[in-house]
């Protein structure tokens, strides 16, 4: 194997700049829609647990989205820091909520309302986000 030499790492700042621009437009341009606040309320066993402007992030296209608490701050309620609700057939998604633990627990399956469609129903929960 060759050796190699400080010179072989040595490289001018208009390069490096160069570089650096390429990554972080390269990040910025992939990372996806930026969250905007929404009214969010989520039933947790026919009590409502939080209701209130979050940050709504969606997901693709196909209407996924993740909530989490406006501007990053704390948790949603109690341990759960976000909630995300993954489509994964039109109607139905999959609904898990990251804890402070760092633990994706799966809440289950939810249909979306028809009678709201900015709700997601699951056996025991209820996401909404408008």
């Amino acid at each position: 194997m060759p050796e190699l030499k400080m010179q072989d790492f040595n490289m001018t700042a208009g390069v490096m700049h160069r570089m650096m621009f390429a990554v972080m437009t390269g990040a910025l341009c992939c990372t996806g829609a930026m969250a905007r606040d929404a009214r969010c309320e989520i039933t947790s066993s026919g009590r409502v647990v939080f209701n209130r402007i979050c940050d709504f992030q969606p997901d693709g296209r196909d209407g996924s989205f993740s909530l989490s608490p406006r501007n990053g701050a704390g948790a949603l309620y109690g341990d759960i820091l976000s909630v995300s609700v993954s489509v994964i057939s039109p109607g139905l998604a999959e609904v898990r909520g990251l804890t402070r633990a760092g633990i994706n627990s799966r809440w289950g399956q939810a249909r979306r309302s028809q009678s709201d469609p900015a709700c997601w129903a699951g056996e025991d929960f209820r996401v909404c986000a408008r």
